[in-house]
């Protein structure tokens, strides 16, 4: 853990080096102060030597400079190496994530994640920069303190060692009790960003359902399990206070009872009893600020674990060594496929499959809920891999591909339609960034996109809200195809991605698709046998099997559940989940 984190410090390693060496100059001034004061007193004023007085002032005052220098840049520093140990954490993180394949995501909650890049990056932050201040400033001061203040008494010295021994032994079991719950809290903030982020994203439906209250008490409910967790271990931290001043007014009791039976038997001067007094403050505040230290790295240590799991998590789908950089054709080769999102489970999603389809065909892909025709489709593109058999595409398979050039030739407009924050045609092209405003245009007509852009009064300059939230879905599902076409890919995935337009609509969609990209293959998943009866060939998907292939007439003659789902359409007006669904 420590070694992977540790790798993201970079460029702030010269900060964080002299963040501590700072700190040493600065304890150091502080612990001369003391020293130089008693003189003042001792040999100074009452001896009644003004030039000593005046000669050891003006030393007085370059260690405070000196100090004050330290501190400063101590802070400065310390402030750069550890907000920028928090910026590069959470940009290898966000790197990583990029790199992820869908089975990796599946691990990671979405709230935990944005926990992960926000609280925890914030916990561990803070914790390093106490680690280069007061980690080192503390001991130092304190050990400082400590050598300062046998060297002036030993006996009265030893009354801060017994303090030291007994607030340490008080700070440890108050460590030892508190660290548990603060790891526990952070796991809570989880629960927490996920019942918010689940209640923003599902807001529509919980204003039509009037759910407001059953949300609000849900929040409450992961909101007061923080709120607990909080103040269990604030109530064991509230006893450090109390502990500290304890033992600081004790010291200062017995120093002063004792200093001054010394003072009068000429055992120790009014200088060093001063010198003694301000080393107790130093000693005891130095161990104050050790306990908070400890507190906070008990604090980020499960903050620092979440973060590593993210670093360390390899993507599950990478590059070949020597990568196959152009795709031929849109041919599409499923051979005895299986496929299941477990590995080692033995549950299989998808089972023997096997395919051949030529490029340019249009192939259309119907089944039930749960059929596995979206898993099916996500195998081309490799967003996961095959557990057992290949997949050829242009007649390589794809694990030879690059995968960004894979990608860019097999485009997939995904079951669920996501618009990014911009205008329409910078979303646009996110198909390729390239695009001249010519080829847009082209694409959103090809997608029948154009005639409802045409009428909003800014056009292709409009500016679509976070999610695509301000048009319709079925104005979002048009403007995912334009956008995929705008790659021009060997191969066209479309998801159920027209089932949220008329069959009009659909209907011209498919019929610009055969005219214009004729040599694409293009795969159609689609409820309404409407949408696929024209396809060159369909495939019948069955519990996450190949039930029929052909034609729709080789169907309509050979595959029940097709003739079923067929007549339950044109009589009925149903779905294919009504009849024959599996």
């Amino acid at each position: 853990m420590l070694k992977t984190l540790g790798a993201q410090i970079k460029e702030f390693k010269k900060d964080s080096i002299k963040t501590p060496l700072f700190m040493i100059l600065e304890v150091l001034m502080e612990m001369l102060i003391p020293f130089l004061m008693a003189s003042i007193i001792d040999d100074g004023v009452e001896k009644g030597d003004i030039r000593h007085i005046c000669i050891i002032g003006g030393w007085m005052i370059v260690a405070a400079l000196i100090g004050l220098y330290a501190g400063i840049m101590g802070g400065v520093c310390g402030a750069n190496a550890s907000a920028g140990f928090a910026r590069n954490l959470r940009k290898a993180m966000y790197e990583n994530i990029q790199q992820f394949s869908f089975s990796n995501i599946d691990r990671f909650s979405t709230a935990g994640l944005i926990t992960r890049l926000t609280t925890d990056v914030t916990n561990v932050q803070n914790a390093y920069q106490m680690l280069l201040r007061m980690f080192v400033r503390a001991p130092i001061s304190m050990v400082c303190a400590m050598i300062m203040s046998f060297y002036i008494n030993a006996k009265l010295a030893s009354i801060y060692l017994v303090a030291v021994i007994i607030l340490g032994a008080c700070l440890f079991f108050i460590i030892s009790r508190v660290s548990g719950y603060f790891q526990e809290v952070f796991k809570k903030y989880d629960d927490l960003n996920a019942s918010v982020q689940e209640n923003i994203a599902g807001i529509r439906v919980v204003k039509a359902y009037v759910r407001e209250d059953y949300e609000d008490k849900k929040f409450s409910k992961a909101s007061y399990n923080v709120y607990k967790m909080f103040v269990k271990a604030e109530k064991i931290l509230s006893y450090n206070a109390p502990l500290m001043q304890f033992a600081v007014y004790s010291c200062i009791l017995g120093i002063s009872w004792l200093g001054a039976k010394m003072i009068v038997t000429d055992q120790l001067t009014t200088g060093e009893l001063m010198s003694l007094l301000t080393y107790c403050m130093n000693i005891l505040m130095s161990l104050m600020m050790v306990s908070m230290v400890f507190v906070m790295v008990s604090m980020s240590v499960a903050s620092a674990e979440r973060i590593t799991e993210v670093l360390e998590e390899k993507p599950e789908l990478t590059n070949p060594e020597r990568p196959v950089m152009e795709v031929e054709d849109g041919s599409i080769v499923f051979d005895h496929v299986n496929f299941s999102y477990k590995k080692g489970s033995g549950e299989y999603v998808l089972k023997d499959i096997n395919l051949d389809i030529h490029a340019g065909e249009t192939i259309g892909i119907i089944g039930g809920t749960g059929s596995a025709k979206s898993s099916l489709v996500n195998l081309i593109s490799r967003l996961y891999d095959v557990t057992n058999g290949s997949i050829r595409v242009g007649g390589m398979d794809v694990r030879s591909y690059d995968m960004e050039t894979l990608r860019n030739q097999v485009a997939v407009v995904l079951q669920k339609n996501v618009l990014f924050s911009g205008t329409i045609l910078e979303n646009l092209r996110w198909g390729n960034k390239e695009a001249s405003k010519e080829e847009c245009i082209r694409a959103c007509q090809l997608a029948c996109a154009d005639e409802f852009i045409e009428k909003m009064p800014e056009g292709y300059e409009t500016y679509i809200e976070q999610g695509g939230s301000n048009v319709s879905g079925g104005q979002k599902q048009r403007l995912c195809i334009a956008r995929a076409l705008l790659k021009k890919p060997k191969v066209l995935i479309l998801d159920d991605s027209t089932s949220a337009v008329d069959t009009a609509t659909d209907a011209r969609i498919r019929e610009a698709f055969a005219k214009e990209i004729p040599g694409t293959t293009k795969l159609i998943i689609a409820q309404r046998i409407s949408s696929v009866q024209g396809a060159d060939r369909i495939i019948v998907m069955n519990d996450g099997q190949v039930d029929g292939f052909g034609t729709h007439e080789e169907l309509l003659a050979n595959n029940q559940i097709y003739r079923e789902v067929y007549e339950s359409q044109t009589q009925g007006g149903g779905d294919f989940d009504e009849k024959g669904g599996a």
